[in-house]
């Protein structure tokens, strides 16, 4: 099991954590919402594809908050085990030996809301 006890309860807490943020600097949160939106809108990639890259980016990147955040929303998308699992040998390939322990916490989030949708 990875450090992090359950990836549900980490991104409860990160949105939380960001209500301040959506009070106090307005604009850069609105500005953000908008980036995403069209970050992922569907165009020569699919939602799906987009929140595949996006995971992959935040194994290489080692960031927790983004595995939760990816993987309830490929979760959400239909993405197969067997989808993640090979966008996982890509971020590995992409960013080393941490890349490959966030992998582990990567599949560890994927799985838990995965039972959860179940």
């Amino acid at each position: 099991m990875s450090a992090i006890d359950s990836y549900t309860d980490l991104t409860r807490s990160v949105s939380k954590n960001l209500t301040p943020l959506r009070t106090h600097n307005a604009e850069v949160m609105q500005g953000f919402g908008a980036l995403s939106k069209a970050a992922l809108a569907p165009g020569a990639l699919d939602e799906k594809t987009k929140e595949l890259i996006a995971m992959a980016i935040g194994v290489a990147a080692r960031c927790d908050a983004c595995l939760g955040f990816h993987a309830k929303a490929l979760v959400r998308l239909g993405a197969s085990p067997e989808e993640f699992r090979e966008m996982l040998g890509v971020a590995v390939y992409m960013g080393g030996g941490p890349s490959l322990m966030y992998a582990a916490n990567a599949l560890a989030a994927f799985e838990e809301f995965s039972a959860q949708a179940a």
